[in-house]
Formats: structure tokens, sequence, C-alpha cells
């Protein structure tokens, strides 16, 4: 099978595997569910989120024995050597979903041998659809999207997230002000893949946080630059695969960006 149609052929089970998960969160928004908390008190799961993972493992395992799947509950198994490799997050916004604030999504990101190939974010609550395939540009329902072409800091709208761990969430609290003061408008909404999504689409001019996951930003990375957006760490140097520290933007306000992250 040729490079175009083994990432077409991935593509259409990332969208399938992200409606179908989309379908539960829906069904079991604003209900009754089981909460549990992990590594601190805000730090949440619930059994939509253990649902969910567990719909898209189990049908990778059966449809994808070879590949690799690193997914944010623990479920799947990361292979070395496997061409393929999928990072999943079944549902970025969990806190927002337990409380039920309208704000999370399902993110797939794919891998081959070592590059962001293939990503799909599903808001069920709104049915939006982006996708993206490496040197195939990103989608937005089956529409192209670009960034915003804003170049001036004052007049972007940018967002971030904060770490659930105090001293990563107040390492945050110095940028968050410096932009306050220094963008036209800053939103926290608690979803980074969203977040990115929206930076692609131009709804957003730029984003940033200090203390990401894989699963965070494995589909919205690739979603972002295959917009036309530029992603980095904090000193602009590749976006890590592994999260940690990442900005986000239109690429005309990245060294602005980078600046004001670097006094602040």
């Amino acid at each position: 099978m040729s490079a175009p149609d083994a990432a077409a052929e991935v593509l259409e089970l990332a969208v399938r595997l992200a409606r179908r998960a989309g379908s539960l969160q829906r069904e079991h928004y604003e209900r009754r569910f089981e909460i549990g908390t992990k590594s601190t008190p805000s730090d949440l799961v619930t059994a939509v989120d253990h649902a969910c993972e567990a719909l898209i493992v189990e049908a990778l395992a059966a449809e994808r024995p070879g590949d690799a799947v690193v997914a944010e509950e623990g479920r799947g198994r990361d292979r070395d050597g496997a061409e393929w490799r999928w990072v999943i997050d079944p549902l970025d916004g969990t806190v927002n979903f337990a409380h039920g604030y309208p704000r999370f999504c399902v993110s797939i990101g794919v891998e081959r041998r070592g590059e962001r190939e293939v990503a799909v974010v599903y808001d069920p609550l709104l049915d939006e659809l982006f996708t993206a395939t490496r040197g195939a540009g990103a989608r937005l329902g089956g529409r192209p999207i670009r960034v915003s072409g804003e170049a001036e800091l004052g007049r972007a709208l940018v967002a971030t997230g904060f770490a659930y761990d105090d001293d990563r969430r107040a390492a945050n609290l110095g940028p968050f002000c410096a932009f306050a003061r220094a963008a036209r408008g800053i939103r926290r909404d608690g979803s980074a893949a969203l977040d990115l999504c929206y930076v692609a689409c131009g709804r957003l001019d730029g984003f940033w946080e200090i203390a990401l996951h894989p699963w965070d930003v494995a589909a919205g990375l690739l979603i972002v630059t295959e917009a036309g957006g530029r992603v980095s760490d904090l000193r602009g140097g590749p976006a890590p695969r592994s999260g940690g520290q990442i900005v986000a933007s239109n690429g005309r306000l990245h060294a602005a960006m980078l600046e004001l992250l670097r006094v602040a």
C-alpha cells in the first residue's frame, strides 16, 4: 500500500473511533457517573474516560494489532520498532466534563516512523471534527482551515492552561499576567487539544502551556502546522513529542510570544 493510501486508511479509522468515543461522551454528559482522582485532587478521571479509552484501544487491537498504542489511562501497548504509533487522549478536558462545562473532546494523534502523520480531534457537543494528514493540510468538517493573519500581539486572542500540581501551576502565573497585559484577550478553557485546533482555524492567534503530556498535543500540533502555523518549545526549538512546554501560534506572532515568555 502506498504511503498516501496507508495514511488515508489510518485517518478513516481514527475518525471512526473518535466519533464513536464522542457519541459515548454525549450520552453521559451531565449525567451521573463515577469520578476519581489521579495525581492531585484536581487531576480527575471518570468512568467515561475509561470507557472511551477501552473502546478505542480494543478496536485498534482488533483492526491494527501490530501498531503501538499509548493512551492516557494506561491501556494499549507501546511497541519498539512499530511503524505506526497511536497517541490517544480519550477525553481531553475531563475536569470540564465532570463539571458539565461544555469544553472537551477526543484527541487521536498517529505517528509514522516517529513523525506526526495523522491527527483527529473531535468535539462531540459541537459536532466539530478537526483532521490533518502530514503534507495534506488541516480541515474542519472537511473544509480546509488556516491560521489567522494577525501580526500584532496587542490585537491577539491567546490561550493557555495550568498544570495539576501546585509548583507548575504557579510557574505559569507570571506568563499569564504578562499576556493578560500584552494581548487583546486571554482564555483558559481546560482542553489543550481544542486550544490547538482553535489556533489552527484562526479562532485563537496563539497558545502556550508549560506542563503537557504527549496525548495532550499529539494531534493538535500536527493540525496547527498543517494549517500554516508554527509550534515549538518555549525557546523556539522543536516541539517535543513528549509534550512538556509548548508554544503554538499563527507564525507571525511566534517571536513576540517567545520573547514575552522569556522575560515573564
